[in-house]
C-alpha cells in the first residue's frame, strides 16, 4: 500500500513539475531582415542576461517577414518583428498583428517622444524604435578616384551622366530599407518627379542586388562605386576600416528602426523582456559596436560614442517629414512597380540612358561646330520622357482599391494583368527611347 502510494504522489509531483516547465517558456522566436552581425550581438547579449531563454531568429527580408506574419496570424508562431521600415510596422499594426505595450516609465522617460517631427515609438504602443536610421549613398573612396568621379551629396546627383555604370540598389521588394528609401524619394519630389528620378538613376545602375546587403559588400570591396544604402550599412563599414565614405542628402528621413510584439506569439513575458532589454541602457549601448553601427535613441548616450559619430538629436539631419500612413497605404504597389520597370528591365533602361548620354554629348560637340541641333534636341526631348515615364498615376496609387489587388494574399488577375501592361510599357518606352536618341545624333 505505502508503494503504491509512494508511486501516485511520484507520478503527481512528476506531471506537476512537467506542467510548470511547460509554462515556463524557454525562448523568444523573432522576425528580422537584420544581418548577422547585429541580431547575433544582441542574441548572445539577451541570452546572458536572461539565462536559459533561447533567442530564435527567423531572418527574413522584411517584406516577407510582414507576410509571413499574415499568414499565421490564425496561429502565431513568432513572437516579436524587429526591422528597420517604419512602414511595414504600420501595415502590421493597421492589420491588427501586433499586441500593444506600455513601456516602464523607467525606459519610457529616458527617450524622447521624437526625433525631428517623427514619433519614436509609435504614439498607440504597438511598436517602438530602438534605432534610428538616415538614408543615404556610401562610396568607395579608390573607385571614385580611378574612374574621376566625384562623390554625391544629393539623390539629384545621381542622375548625373558620368555615373552611368557605377551605381548600385538593392531591390525595394527584397528590401525594407530600400522600399523606405524609394518611397522617401517619391514623397520628397513628388510622384511624377519622383519616379522620373528613380528611373534617371536605374539607368545608371551597375546592379539591383536581391539583398541590401549585396550593395555595401559590394561597395566595401570596390564592386561598385557608389551604394544606395541606410546609414548603419556605411557608418559600420567606415568604423570596420573600409576605404569608403558615406553622406546624408539633406532630403532624407531621420526614422526609427522598430520592434513589435506579434499579437497572440507564444512567449508573450519574454517579448516584453527583450523590448525592454532593447530600449536599456546596456542594449542601447550595443548600437555603437563598429560592426553594427546604429543611432541610439537615448540622447544622453551619444557623449561614450565613438569619436566622429553623428549625433541625430543635434545634427540637422533629415530634411523630410515621412509620412507613414501615405507609405503604408501603396506599400503594396511600390514594389512591384519598381520591379517591372527598373529591376527586371534594367538592361533595357540602361541601354536607353545610354544612348540618351551619347546622344546630348553629340548635341554639345555639334553646337560647338555650328551645327544645327535643333531636330535632335527634340528628338532627345522625347527620349527623356519616354526613359522617365511611371505607368501607373498618383491617384491610382493612393486608391485602396486599386491597392488591393497587390496584396500579398491576393493572387488576382487584375494584378497579373497591370505588372504585365507595366512590363510591356516599360520595355516599349525604353526601346522608343533608345531608338530616338540614337537618331538623333544621326541628326546632327
Amino acid at each position: 500500500m505505502k508503494k503504491s502510494l509512494l508511486i501516485v504522489v511520484s507520478l503527481v509531483i512528476f506531471v506537476f513539475i512537467s506542467s510548470m516547465a511547460g509554462a515556463q517558456t524557454k525562448e523568444v522566436v523573432i522576425v528580422t531582415s537584420f544581418p548577422k552581425e547585429l541580431f547575433e550581438a544582441y542574441k548572445k547579449a539577451f541570452e546572458v542576461k536572461y539565462p536559459g531563454v533561447k533567442v530564435v531568429i527567423q531572418q527574413k527580408p522584411t517584406t516577407q517577414g510582414v507576410t509571413y506574419i499574415r499568414e499565421t496570424a490564425a496561429k502565431p508562431d513568432t513572437d516579436l518583428m524587429w526591422a528597420s521600415a517604419v512602414d511595414a510596422f504600420q501595415v502590421l499594426k493597421t492589420d491588427k498583428l501586433l499586441a500593444k505595450y506600455d513601456l516602464t516609465k523607467e525606459i519610457a522617460s529616458r527617450i524622447p517622444p521624437k526625433v525631428g517631427a517623427f514619433p519614436v515609438h509609435d504614439p498607440d504602443g504597438f511598436f517602438f524604435g530602438f534605432a534610428l536610421s538616415g538614408y543615404g549613398m556610401m562610396w568607395n573612396k579608390p573607385y571614385l578616384q580611378t574612374h574621376k568621379v566625384k562623390p554625391p551629396k544629393e539623390w539629384t546627383d545621381l542622375v548625373d551622366p558620368s555615373y552611368f555604370g557605377h551605381l548600385s540598389i538593392s531591390a525595394p521588394s527584397r528590401s525594407g530599407t530600400t522600399h523606405l528609401t524609394v518611397e522617401s524619394i517619391l514623397q520628397a519630389y513628388g510622384w511624377d518627379k519622383g519616379w522620373a528620378l528613380l528611373l534617371n538613376m536605374g539607368g545608371n545602375m551597375a546592379v539591383v542586388t536581391e539583398r541590401s546587403f549585396g550593395v555595401p559588400e559590394g561597395v566595401n570591396n570596390g564592386q561598385y562605386g557608389i551604394g544606395i544604402v541606410i546609414d548603419f550599412f556605411g557608418l559600420s563599414a567606415i568604423a570596420s576600416g573600409f576605404p569608403v565614405d558615406f553622406a546624408y542628402p539633406s532630403l532624407t528621413p531621420i526614422v526609427p528602426a522598430n520592434v513589435g510584439i506579434v499579437k497572440g506569439g507564444p512567449n508573450p513575458e519574454n517579448a516584453k523582456r527583450f523590448v525592454n532589454y532593447l530600449l536599456s541602457e546596456e542594449g542601447q549601448m550595443l548600437l555603437f559596436k563598429p560592426e553594427i553601427g546604429r543611432l541610439p535613441v537615448i540622447p544622453e548616450l551619444y557623449v561614450k560614442a565613438p569619436g566622429g559619430y553623428p549625433n541625430p538629436f543635434k545634427m540637422k539631419l533629415g530634411g523630410l517629414d515621412f509620412n507613414s500612413e501615405l507609405s503604408s497605404l501603396r506599400y503594396s504597389i511600390v514594389n512591384p512597380l519598381f520591379d517591372q520597370i527598373i529591376t527586371f528591365r534594367l538592361n533595357e533602361l540602361k541601354e536607353a540612358w545610354g544612348a540618351i548620354y551619347k546622344a546630348e554629348k553629340a548635341i554639345e560637340e555639334g553646337k560647338k561646330k555650328g551645327k544645327d541641333v535643333t531636330k535632335a534636341i527634340g528628338m532627345v526631348a522625347e527620349a527623356r520622357s519616354l526613359a522617365t515615364k511611371v505607368p501607373v498615376t498618383e491617384a491610382q496609387a493612393k486608391d485602396k482599391e486599386f491597392n488591393k489587388a497587390f496584396l500579398p494574399k491576393e493572387k488576382t488577375e487584375t494584378r497579373a494583368k497591370l505588372e504585365t501592361q507595366w512590363d510591356a510599357t516599360a520595355k516599349a518606352n525604353y526601346s522608343k527611347a533608345k531608338e530616338l536618341a540614337t537618331k538623333a545624333m544621326e541628326a546632327i
